[in-house]
């Protein structure tokens, strides 16, 4: 995820910005209520608070895990955890119940085999030719960089490009679904991911102390930021977005994800075309071809995570879009969105569905996910200066 785009400006709150923002997300609200009700209104809300949470923390993936493996720098990485911990304490719970809040919920449990490899791969290989992940696509191109309006165009065509399933991916072997949660209980789980994501933090953490000497702190911006226009320090990052993903799982009965709507959005568009896309196997039993984009969960969140970058953007004063970007960083906006699109679906998910969600589930194709993803961010890293970006 690209932090460059989203440094808090010293300049007057942009009102107009702000107030379009606003107006956009009562619209979204309200078509959302109109096809499933007040709840769908709500994750309208969650959305708009996810797009305000990511742009004023600079809440990244891209950017942090190739900061890590690079220069092993894990203040990110560490935050990612703290948020990971937080979410599996209601998720675990909630999970082995069947019930939040009264509400039916179930996890992201997804296959582990061949399309989840090598889809995560792409989507981390393509995170660093973009520039920004799922989330960090959508709220860096709602807060108004334009070249990550042109990686959103090319996610949403890599996404409805593998629909068309031109590998055959629906049928690569896998070993099956498996949860943490199921094989050991809520408690057996949260003791076992407990201590795991424990472990991972003294891992960053010494790895940064062993190179620096000293760990960036998380509470970096807490004296200088304000809650309206930031920056907010990491931690605070970390904890919002646990509660995005609880409020999400609360009222939508599962939990957060990002990248499924953009196959959505570009089958609409197809058909509209003139495209039969309701014939291909992938389409069949998928509601949402047919149905309101309103009527998706996964859409109304994302239209109001990036309304919610844009007002954020607003009070910060720093909403200011660029016509111009030099073409090799063009290119690598749409081979990288491209990437993540056809990775994203392969693999059930992105950073958001796939990783927070997926680990937040005890599910392990998060885990082989992660894994998976950091070899393609590696590579990825390593294919930057060959599009003028930075290192």
């Amino acid at each position: 995820m690209s932090m460059a785009s989203v440094a808090p400006s010293e300049s007057r709150i942009q009102l107009p910005v702000v107030a379009v923002a606003i107006a956009g997300l009562v619209v979204v609200a309200a078509l959302g209520a109109r096809e499933l009700g007040w709840r769908q209104a709500a994750l309208a809300g969650v959305g708009f608070f996810a797009g305000m949470a990511l742009y004023h923390s600079s809440f990244g993936f891209a950017a942090s895990w190739r900061r890590f493996l690079q220069d092993r720098r894990g203040r990110a990485i560490r935050a990612q955890l703290i948020m990971l911990a937080l979410a599996i304490f209601v998720f675990f719970p909630a999970l082995a119940n069947g019930a939040l809040f009264g509400r039916e919920v179930s996890g992201f449990v997804a296959p582990v085999g061949a399309a989840l490899v090598f889809g995560a791969f792409l989507f981390g290989l393509g995170m660093q030719l973009a520039g920004g992940c799922g989330s960090g696509t959508l709220y860096t191109a709602g807060g108004g960089n334009t070249r990550m309006i042109v990686a959103l165009a090319a996610f949403v065509a890599g996404s409805f490009a593998a629909t068309a399933d031109p590998l055959g991916w629906r049928g690569w072997p896998d070993i099956g679904a498996h949860s943490l949660v199921d094989a050991l209980g809520a408690p057996g789980a949260l003791a076992a991911a407990g201590l795991a994501l424990a472990a991972c933090y003294g891992l960053a953490l010494a790895a940064e102390r062993f190179r620096h000497g000293r760990a960036e702190a998380l509470t970096a911006d807490l004296a200088r930021g304000s809650a309206l226009s930031g920056p907010w320090p990491l931690f605070i990052g970390a904890a919002a977005l646990a509660l995005v993903n609880v409020a999400t799982l609360a009222l939508a009965g599962r939990p957060w994800g990002v990248t499924y709507a953009f196959a959505v959005w570009g089958a609409k568009l197809a058909t509209l075309a003139g495209v039969d896309v309701a014939a291909w196997p992938f389409w069949r039993d998928e509601p949402a071809l047919a149905a309101s984009l309103f009527a998706d969960v996964t859409s109304v969140m994302d239209f109001g995570l990036m309304l919610g970058a844009l007002a954020a953007a607003g009070l910060a004063g720093a909403f200011a879009p660029q016509a111009r970007a030099p073409l090799p960083s063009l290119a690598a906006a749409v081979l990288g969105g491209l990437l993540m699109g056809f990775g994203a679906r392969l693999a059930s998910g992105c950073n958001i569905g796939a990783f927070f969600s997926g680990l937040a589930s005890g599910s392990l194709h998060g885990f082989v996910w992660a894994i998976c993803a950091v070899a393609g961010v590696a590579l990825g890293a390593r294919l930057r200066p060959l599009f003028g970006l930075s290192r």
